[in-house]
């Protein structure tokens, strides 16, 4: 499931493939998405877009007013001024388990583009958003998510406050590897992502969050120190919080490559950047949502009682080369787990 990082990276994407393009006429919607219509046409148009944790927004923004050129047609009217000309408008997008986007050939459309925005340009082309699944969704006229939290990437000091001003909240009542991901307060915070935070730092997934996090409001360097010193002591001894930053960033900064659609060799390079995440010889257990948490060393109070570790490193790798074969693989990843979970959960009846 696509994390902050590849939110991010895949802002970047857009960016990068549509700067200098111009985008013309409707905006098409594949029969079978369930998602809202978007109801916005105009001659010539750009398109921008900036992430925020697990959220991307989309900009379409015409380069010139123009008449609504189809008015008999039904259009909504909500994306007009009261004159009728087409005004700019905000998509917001959530990628579920397997959303992406991609600059395609318009003859050649990928097979599961569910969105797709055509150039002006002959031939034309089409940016698409690809989600294999279906559980991606897009907002029209959307915002930001308001039950979200500052994204722990792009607003690290809003998102460090938050998480120790709230406290008392009772999502910390929860064990550490629940909490995190709960975007309320970790906003961008993933599967991976938590397993490797808790691995570098030796903290058991099933500790208490709140006995986690309580330390770090009473943390406090010497006066007597140097900047210099200071910042490298953080930089040498990260704590929980910094790390909710720092290692989704170290994912970012392996390039833009890592979310291309196709397939690479950028995979391997995250693959070997994994230290815990479906790595051989670690651990597994299914936290209280089900969700699968990999890990080192004891589980922690919390651990859920009766659980058995039937995921084998073999399958690990597996699914892990399936991420790397493109969307296809993808897929067949995402099916291989939920197979996995069926055959675990028999096997835990016998």
């Amino acid at each position: 499931m696509p994390e902050g990082p590849e939110l991010h990276l895949a802002s970047c994407y857009i960016n990068t493939v549509c700067a200098g393009l111009i985008f013309s006429g409707k905006v098409e919607k594949s029969e079978v998405s369930k998602n809202p219509e978007v109801l916005f046409e105009s001659d010539a148009y750009l398109i921008s877009a900036t992430s925020r944790g697990k959220e991307i927004k989309l900009t379409l923004t015409p380069l010139k007013e123009e008449k609504n050129l189809l008015p008999g047609r039904g259009r909504d009217r909500e994306g007009l001024s009261q004159n009728g000309l087409q005004q700019p408008m905000d998509l917001v997008f959530r990628f579920g388990m397997s959303g992406s986007f991609k600059l395609a050939s318009g003859a050649e459309l990928p097979k599961h583009a569910h969105l797709r925005f055509y150039t002006k340009e002959s031939p034309h082309r089409a940016l698409c958003f690809v989600d294999i699944r279906r559980f991606g969704r897009w907002e029209v006229h959307g915002t930001w998510q308001l039950d979200r939290g500052p994204c722990v990437m792009l607003e690290y000091e809003k998102f460090r406050e938050n998480v120790l001003r709230n406290l008392s909240d009772k999502a910390f009542n929860k064990p550490i590897c629940e909490a995190l991901l709960n975007q309320k307060f970790f906003n961008g915070i993933g599967n991976y992502l938590r397993a490797e935070i808790l691995y570098r730092l030796k903290i058991p997934p099933f500790e208490k969050a709140r006995t986690v996090l309580e330390a770090l409001q009473h943390r406090k360097q010497s006066p007597d120190l140097t900047l210099s010193k200071k910042v490298k002591l953080k930089r040498e001894n990260p704590d929980l919080l910094e790390l909710c930053h720092a290692v989704p960033m170290e994912v970012i900064h392996m390039g833009g490559k890592g979310y291309s659609p196709e397939p690479s060799d950028d995979a391997a390079a995250f693959e070997e950047w994994l230290q815990c995440y479906c790595v051989p010889g670690m651990r597994s257990l299914h936290d209280g949502n089900g969700r699968t948490i990999w890990f080192q060393g004891e589980p922690g109070p919390m651990a859920p009682k009766g659980e058995h570790q039937l995921y084998s490193s073999m399958l690990c790798r597996v699914l892990l080369l399936l991420v790397g074969l493109g969307e296809a693989g993808r897929s067949v990843a995402c099916c291989g787990i939920i197979k996995v979970k069926e055959t675990s959960d028999a096997l835990l009846k016998l």
